[in-house]
């Protein structure tokens, strides 16, 4: 720019102006950037805000200098960089004074022209959004009809085909289901599903959100929202969810039977998750024991019919899917490396729907796991059976034995009836292995095994402890039958165990530590079984052979 013809155009304005008057306090205290020029355009001074101003002056940078000065009052915007960074927009206007000195004085305009450069921004990029996010706007006035549909139409109508039109005249009713329909909301909603009628006589699925319109007394004036047609994803929806339905019940019956201990709950609680998964009345899961052939009931849940013509019915087939009296039944077989090892039956009454293509898909999902979990549980009730007895006499092992009898003292306290634990220990077992081999010990034990057995009735409970350990409990006995078992046991032993003596002056005999329990005593198991225990190794240190009774407490 060329300062000198600057100055020259700033003088040539001054001429027939009203000029005003500014002393230097008003100058400081003009709440705006205020510099003063002199005729030859210079600054002669300038208060504390036109730092910026005065520079861009000073360095031939405001590019609307010698516009503002040829045209006093006339008003001219200018961004003016600041060395921080960023913008000052300042709205000017030079205005003469009566000494001729020209004014420029700013007004900080920046935060307006951001706000409405924002607002203007945003304006667009709320109906960028509006179109991307939805298929078509809609307002409905006070009477229920559409004022206005956005111009590409919806649902293949033309807009103008809709306004006018009652939102009910394309709303599919829902059977069962009282409908919210956003066109007649009083409050805000979002993403309400809604089928309408589409123009060809197709079902649309529409995704609404709306807001009701309200006057100044805020009564109901009408509704404003947007539609997305989500048609085609609520069909894939539908088809996953379907998927994802099977599989959070496949995954919740493994984590049932990975996490329960007890059989019967694992198939109670598959039993109950299969029913509520399939909106069944009830259901019913049945094992093939190893040791049997027919079916027998595991788990029930709910309500169920006569099981027995179902059942029948797989002897020709894996299937059942038919009314039965009052039930709707869906059955199935299930198998382990194809052999059946169960059966799943759900019932559901005749008043509710009949069973569908994905209850079916659902079900035989459900049996091959059911399946697996059969195989499972055999598998584990046979490991149970192992830990709990001895593996060459069959007994119960220590373990079980002591589990057992804590459990039926338990019972004894509260009906008052007495028991007897009898402590076996066998007179020179070492001797019977020394000489004749282990061989030779385990015939032994087995021969022990069978006349334990032989002295006990079938609610009685005999173990081996270890080694050449056993214990009896005598369900139900006192003192008298105590002394007459254990007399008997002692003759019987001296009689049948001799030949397996390991020489004659160390015979394999018997050793019983006998403790009775009387009914209503406060002894504990602990209590009872030191007992026991303390009167089995005093018969040891006397001679063996024998038998001793502790002293009751």
């Amino acid at each position: 720019m060329d300062s000198t013809g600057d100055r020259q155009r700033a003088r040539s304005g001054f001429g027939g102006r009203i000029a005003l008057t500014l002393g230097a306090d008003g100058l400081a205290a003009f709440p705006g950037a205020a510099v003063a020029l002199d005729r030859d355009g210079l600054i002669i001074a300038s208060n504390a805000r036109a730092e910026i101003l005065a520079a861009a002056i000073a360095q031939e940078r405001l590019g609307c200098l010698r516009d503002i000065l040829d045209k006093p009052g006339v008003n001219a915007v200018e961004s003016l960089a600041l060395p921080s960074g960023g913008t000052l927009i300042l709205d000017l206007v030079a205005l003469p004074t009566e000494s001729g000195v020209m004014l420029v004085l700013g007004r900080d305009v920046t935060l307006e022209r951001n706000l409405r450069a924002a607002l203007v921004e945003s304006r667009q990029r709320y109906k960028d959004l509006v179109e991307i996010s939805s298929d078509f706007a809609w307002e409905i006035g006070p009477d229920g009809r559409f004022v206005f549909v956005s111009p590409k139409g919806a649902m293949g109508f033309a807009a103008d085909e809709l306004v006018g039109r009652l939102p009910s005249d394309f709303i599919l009713p829902e059977e069962g289901h009282a409908h919210l329909s956003p066109f007649e909301t009083n409050a805000e909603l979002e993403d309400v599903e809604v089928w309408m009628r589409q123009s060809d006589g197709s079902q649309a699925c529409l995704l609404a959100s709306a807001t009701p319109i309200r006057g100044e007394r805020g009564d109901w004036k009408g509704v404003r929202g947007v539609c997305r047609d989500v048609t085609q994803e609520r069909l894939r929806d539908a088809a996953l969810s379907r998927a994802n339905n099977r599989e959070r019940l496949l995954g919740y019956i493994v984590r049932t039977i990975r996490d329960e201990v007890d059989p019967a709950d694992m198939l109670k609680t598959a039993a109950e998750a299969t029913a509520r998964a399939l909106g069944a009345t009830g259901c019913q899961i049945f094992r093939i024991l190893p040791e049997a052939s027919d079916f027998e009931l595991a788990a029930s849940f709910g309500q169920c019919g006569d099981e027995k013509p179902v059942l029948d019915s797989f002897l020709g087939s894996d299937h059942f899917d038919s009314d039965l009296s009052d039930w709707r039944v869906l059955a199935t077989v299930c198998r382990y490396r194809h052999s059946i090892n169960g059966a799943v039956l759900m019932w559901r009454g005749l008043e509710r729907a009949a069973w569908s293509d994905d209850d079916r898909l659902l079900i035989d999902d459900v049996a091959n796991q059911v399946g697996l979990a059969c195989e499972q549980i055999t598998n584990h009730e046979r490991v149970v059976k192992l830990s709990r007895t001895d593996g060459l006499t069959g007994l119960f092992n220590r373990r079980a034995f002591f589990d057992e009898i804590s459990r039926r003292f338990g019972r004894l306290a509260r009906e008052g009836r007495p028991a007897t634990l009898i402590y076996v220990d066998l007179d020179n077992f070492k001797a019977v292995n020394d000489v004749h081999g282990h061989q030779m010990g385990d015939r032994a034990l087995l021969a022990v095994r069978e006349l334990l057995m032989q002295h006990t009735r079938p609610v009685d409970l005999v173990a081996r402890l270890g080694g050449d350990e056993f214990a009896i409990w005598l369900e139900g006995a006192g003192e008298e039958i105590a002394i007459r078992r254990c007399t008997d046991l002692l003759t019987a032993g001296k009689a049948e165990l001799d030949p397996y003596s390991g020489s004659p002056d160390k015979p394999l005999h018997f050793s019983l530590g006998v403790a009775v329990h009387v009914g209503g005593s406060h002894e504990n198991i602990e209590e009872l079984i030191a007992r026991a225990d303390k009167a089995m190794y005093e018969v040891k240190r006397s001679g063996k052979g024998a038998m001793r009774l502790a002293p009751s407490v």
